[in-house]
């Protein structure tokens, strides 16, 4: 098994109601028990808005990413599959495409001497 690290890119759930927000949330969980039950999820986390982003070899340092962007990652997870389609294949469940959001698919690069 490879590691591939699922980045989850928009979704503003942030105009729905509260109920509905709460069953974006149990959409979440169920893929996530779905995942741990096939042995499929290593890690995840979701990520607070706002922070400091450095560009260049300058280190200019601004403020961001900001929520209005449509490129804001909001999360990530690692999961375990045997290649890349596999990976993509679970990814399939991504709660959030119904609000635009997008899923970027990585494979975790192994380094030998660590």
């Amino acid at each position: 098994m490879e590691k591939y690290m699922f980045i989850f890119i928009g979704g503003d759930a942030s105009h729905l109601s509260p109920e509905q927000q709460q069953a974006g949330m149990e959409k979440w969980f169920a893929w996530v028990k779905k995942l741990q039950d096939q042995g499929r999820y290593h890690s995840g986390e979701a990520l607070l808005p706002g922070g400091k982003t450095i560009r260049s070899v300058k280190k200019t340092v601004t403020d961001g990413p900001y929520a209005e962007s449509k490129e804001v990652v909001g999360g990530y997870f690692v999961v375990n599959a045997k290649d890349l389609a596999e990976a993509t294949e679970m990814a399939k469940d991504y709660p959030d495409f119904g609000l635009g959001g997008v899923i970027e698919i990585r494979e975790v690069m192994k380094f030998d001497n660590m």
